[in-house]
């Protein structure tokens, strides 16, 4: 199955298209210092004000291509899509990438999870993920805004952040029936899954979706291992002990 246009442009790194340096609006607001539109609110604010408003993250459709910038233009015309040299200096500084994270953190809560250990990527549920769940599976818009996000982690420097996302939803999927329904498996298959840059994730990840579709069990167990070994290693594939003649 070939992989859909919008994947092999971020794959390519978007191949072609040039960088705009007047065009600067997603650094300045993960600078706190331009307001979003048409929300007309600074990064802090929506931090502030939004963790758990679920009635506005679900219903508004405006702030998401804010939080989350990347090469690619979205459905609110009044943001910019993000600029080469602008994610350059997002990823160099510190404070743009404790926003970032806390962004993710929002998302999270969002969907019924939350961020145990943001080196290695480690994910649980939250209280009340059933609710949650719920809504992700009633409310499929998500899925591509989940696309977006993926997206944007991998520009910052933060696709560690992706394979712990993929593999927890793994889990639950596999383990405990959770977040299966076919819409949500075609979305995390062709196009959540290959939101990694790097290529031997990508392929072992890959491969572990397979084994999963195959009914073979994931467990939580395999899901904090192979985060452990990826931070530890930068590899989540096990080592293959060689066996030597004496």
């Amino acid at each position: 199955m070939s992989l859909p246009r919008d994947i092999r442009a971020f794959l390519s790194h978007y191949h072609g298209q040039t960088d705009d340096p007047q065009a600067s609006d997603n650094l300045l607001f993960y600078q706190n210092r331009l307001r979003c539109q048409p929300d007309d609110l600074l990064i802090s604010e929506i931090h502030q004000s939004w963790r758990k408003d679920y009635n506005q993250l679900e219903h508004n459709h405006g702030y998401i291509q804010w939080l989350f910038p990347i090469r690619e233009n979205g459905m609110n015309f009044e943001a910019q899509a993000l600029q080469p040299h602008e994610a350059a200096a997002m990823k160099e500084d510190s404070d743009v990438i404790k926003r970032i994270k806390a962004s993710y953190e929002l998302m999270l809560d969002f969907y019924g999870m939350c961020l145990l250990n943001f080196e290695a990527g480690l994910i649980g549920r939250s209280e009340g993920y059933r609710t949650r769940y719920r809504n992700l599976l009633q409310a499929p818009h998500n899925n591509l805004r989940i696309t977006r996000i993926l997206k944007c982690l991998s520009e910052m420097g933060l696709e560690h952040l992706n394979a712990g996302f993929l593999l927890h939803i793994l889990n639950e999927q596999s383990e405990h029936k959770q977040l299966n329904t076919s819409l949500l498996r075609d979305s995390m298959d062709r196009w959540w899954a290959n939101c990694l840059r790097n290529g031997s994730d990508r392929e072992w990840i890959g491969l572990t979706i397979k084994k999963v579709r195959n009914e073979e069990i994931f467990s939580r167990e395999k899901y904090e291992a192979s985060l452990q070994r990826r931070k530890e290693s930068g590899s989540m594939a096990e080592t293959q002990l060689e066996c030597v003649d004496v």
